[in-house]
């Protein structure tokens, strides 16, 4: 993980996502130094997704509207069912975990985007 003390925050996402561009746009616009850390060129370690589903919870992080999700069996999406069993299939599949997610110097999170809260949480 690319995590610095100059940049206040660190989003994480998928370079190529829609809304991770939406929302890299709205940072770079502001003039809000950040870090971004892609989950497909970084990965994601089983520390990093147990303190974002501490933080967050499990069933904010599955983005179960996603192709990823939808690919999968009816099996595994029914295995689905706490913390451990989404952390699996997260660590697994990172495209799975909805984004982006925005991390303030001070431990605040914030999960997908729009631009009224990006205000709010970067102020």
């Amino acid at each position: 993980m690319s995590n610095s003390t100059s940049s206040p925050y660190i989003m994480y996402g998928i370079k190529n996502c829609d809304t991770i561009k939406k929302a890299r746009r709205y940072l770079e616009d502001n003039g809000i130094n950040y870090q971004f850390h892609d989950y497909r060129v970084e990965g994601i370690d089983d520390a990093l997704l147990s303190t974002l589903i501490a933080q967050l919870g499990w069933e904010v992080l599955v983005n179960k509207r996603g192709t990823t999700w939808r690919k999968l069996s009816d099996a595994e999406k029914n295995a689905v069912v706490d913390a451990e069993s989404a952390k699996k299939v997260l660590l697994a599949e990172p495209a799975m975990i909805k984004r982006p997610i925005l991390v303030s110097a001070d431990n605040r999170y914030l999960v997908g985007f729009s631009a009224n809260e990006y205000q709010q949480f970067t102020q």
